[in-house]
């Protein structure tokens, strides 16, 4: 046997180990979805992939481990929806708006399943520990770029210099809590409609008038390269 191919068993073997371990965190992060955080054991985890308890837990060493790799790995595909492609629109209401579109474009896609933020908010709210910190700086993160696309916004002349613009971004946010609570909870019938009013309306306020038009920024944005969202310091 020659020593390139000794030396490629290795690498081999971690790929393969890779792998295996993105297989658990997609099968853990579908699962967390359906029964939230809390509910995710390894047992569980190890049903659902038909892999031995020992299996899962040679790349989790413990529950919580496995906990946190399902946040990062919510915050990463969260990433790649909606903010990435985002980043092709103009700096300003358009990039803004943009960002608005395909957190609404997740959201309604997670009315069933459920969104891994809010539900591990509820569950993590009071409880101190690594898997509240990762929720926590997730969350943080993604606060920020909307925040930052506000500055940007006031920035371009889109938006008047004495916009408040954390009371923009809480009344963003608070769109998309309100419309998890109606539309998954109560279900009630045009509450994804209300909530696209409701960011217009936030944004007429405070519109300069050079502020583009939405139809402006409601055209597709092209798939961006992978990249990290970074907190606004």
């Amino acid at each position: 046997m020659s020593v390139n191919a000794v030396s490629a068993k290795p690498v081999r073997a971690a790929q393969k180990g890779q792998q295996t371990k993105a297989v658990i965190v997609d099968a853990a992060l579908a699962l967390a979805a359906q029964i939230g955080l809390e509910g995710l054991s390894i047992g569980a985890v190890a049903e659902i992939t038909k892999m031995s308890k020992s299996g899962v837990f040679a790349h989790f060493g413990s529950r919580e481990e496995l906990q946190i790799s399902v946040v990062r790995e919510y915050h990463a595909r969260f990433e790649q929806e909606v903010f990435f492609p985002a980043l092709e629109e103009p700096r300003g209401l358009p990039r803004l708006r943009a960002m608005f579109a395909n957190w609404m474009k997740r959201t309604s896609a997670e009315i069933d399943s459920g969104c891994i933020y809010i539900s591990g908010a509820s569950e993590f709210d009071d409880r101190p520990g690594p898997v509240r910190d990762a929720l926590v700086e997730s969350v943080s993160i993604w606060q920020a770029a909307v925040l930052r696309a506000i500055v940007q916004s006031k920035s371009e002349g889109h938006l008047r210099a004495d916009a408040d613009e954390r009371q923009l971004a809480f009344e963003i946010h608070g769109l998309i809590l309100a419309l998890h609570y109606e539309a998954r909870f109560l279900q009630v019938p045009g509450s994804i409609g209300r909530a696209n009013v409701g960011f217009d309306n936030i944004l007429a306020r405070s519109a300069t008038p050079e502020a583009p038009a939405a139809e402006a920024a409601a055209a597709k944005s092209k798939p961006a390269a992978s990249r990290r969202l970074k907190p606004v310091r």
